[in-house]
């Protein structure tokens, strides 16, 4: 077990999973811990204050419990210290644990934590936050934000289906998309997406070549419309390599910028934000140290 002398617990009271809160605190206490700082939020939004909070207190290793929000606002609080973030996959689609092969399993979480290998990996950044998985707009946005909170507790990945189904007969937009200062995108379409991983929303293997530690970000962007062509380009996403589709470009970038004729929501790990004109988005190489699995 590695040893650290300060360990916080940033954890969504709202979220439930194994034995819930209780037994989270039982795991940790068993390993001897000297110091524990134990943070509650009742909402992904004010997770970041109490990561700052607990790093200021000393913490070298922070375990989030919580979905994707609670880890991007936590890794975004985490950027560029010391701390190791350690993933107690609470939520609907779990995408960062998920690529990281971390299971929702509350043991095997906490021992990943304790005992598994510190992994440093990129982030990006995005309009001044930061992100660990994706970020979008347009078709993903707006499927994300319907996709609230309430829908998700009730149907769980469904919730995508479901919205997304809403949202395949949207409007394409003008973009126009820069990448490493040149022109590479001017034209209509439906979906502009940032990757840092392979996985997304939902499961769908968006970016095959993607990986969490090679200094890149990858650069989708989408022109289907209509519920067929979407079902096309889903279906090659799920069953073969998304960058064979007609209606996907996919390239690879340290910084991009984005334009977009009309506004349209964004979002961030899953999480829906405002909707905007314009993204400005870099890769952050090593931004962050996170508990991953031993290679098996």
């Amino acid at each position: 077990m590695i040893s650290v002398s300060t360990i916080a617990v940033v954890a969504h009271r709202r979220k439930t999973f194994g034995g819930g809160l209780d037994e989270l605190r039982k795991l940790v206490a068993d390993q001897g811990v000297d110091n524990l700082l134990w943070y509650e939020v009742s909402k992904s939004a004010r997770a970041r204050k109490k990561t700052r909070k607990a790093l200021r207190e000393g913490a070298e290793l922070v375990f989030v419990w919580g979905g994707d929000g609670m880890v991007q606002r936590c890794a975004d609080a985490m950027a560029g210290s010391g701390a190791a973030l350690a993933i107690v996959p609470a939520g609907t689609a779990n995408m960062l644990a998920g690529n990281l092969g971390i299971p929702q399993d509350l043991p095997t979480a906490v021992h990943i934590g304790f005992n598994g290998r510190r992994r440093r990996l990129d982030l990006g950044k995005v309009n001044g936050e930061h992100f660990a998985v994706m970020a979008g707009a347009g078709f993903d946005g707006a499927l994300i934000a319907d996709a609230g909170r309430t829908m998700k507790d009730r149907a769980g990945r469904l919730a995508y289906v479901w919205t997304a189904l809403k949202h395949v007969r949207d409007d394409a937009a003008r973009v126009k998309i820069r990448v490493d200062g040149r022109k590479w995108f001017d034209g209509k379409a439906t979906c502009v997406l940032l990757g840092n991983v392979g996985t997304i929303t939902g499961g769908i293997r968006a970016f095959d070549d993607a990986r969490l530690d090679d200094g890149w970000l990858e650069i989708g962007v989408a022109t289907a419309q209509g519920a067929l062509q979407w079902a096309r380009t889903l279906g090659r996403m799920t069953l073969g390599r998304s960058d064979r589709s007609p209606f996907v470009r996919i390239t690879r970038a340290k910084a991009v910028d984005v334009t977009l004729r009309r506004p349209m929501t964004y979002e961030l790990d899953g999480g829906a934000r405002s909707t905007i004109t314009r993204l400005k988005a870099r890769v952050v190489p090593a931004a962050i140290t996170v508990c991953v699995p031993e290679p098996s």
